[in-house]
């Protein structure tokens, strides 16, 4: 089984502003970090970077320019034969499953970010999943990260809430 932490909009530095000690626990302890945009400055992302094993990231609209250079827009990598795709901004709520269905067609699951509202949703053997933000709430009751579990091709998700 391969262990995936899932975070995004991470939005750092900010004052003085951590990541919780439960997420970089999490970080550690993974295979794989897959972050979803919005990590805010190049330091973030070296500091997320230096707690993973292996990560994954895409750039948000809040990344600074070295960033925006530096991240694709999209990726899609295989994790145990199970097709994950990554973007920041998954759009509207309205219709959302369905768009990114068909924008990631391959993709087992689709993680994003955007929001800060954790969010899983499944439809038939496709699912899409936001773990919402470890330091910046806003509207959610929680802040939140994820975990994947993905084994023989099948992807399990679960949020986990900070308190």
């Amino acid at each position: 089984m391969t262990t995936v932490a899932v975070i995004a909009d991470t939005h750092l530095p900010r004052g003085s502003r951590r990541l919780p000690e439960e997420c970089v626990e999490c970080l550690r302890a993974a295979d794989l970090t897959i972050h979803a945009g919005d990590f805010s400055s190049r330091g973030a992302y070296d500091e997320i970077d230096g707690l993973s094993r292996k990560l994954i990231a895409v750039r948000g609209n809040v990344d600074d320019a070295e960033l925006q250079a530096r991240l694709a827009e999209r990726a899609e990598v295989e994790i145990d034969g199970a097709r994950v795709a990554v973007v920041h901004d998954a759009g509207p709520a309205r219709g959302r499953l369905a768009r990114l269905r068909r924008a990631f067609p391959e993709a087992d699951a689709v993680i994003f970010g955007h929001s800060h509202m954790p969010l899983h949703e499944r439809q038939g053997g496709f699912q899409i999943f936001n773990p919402g933000s470890p330091t910046e709430r806003r509207r959610a009751p929680h802040r939140t990260f994820g975990i994947a579990e993905v084994e023989r091709g099948e992807i399990g998700f679960r949020h986990l809430a900070l308190r």
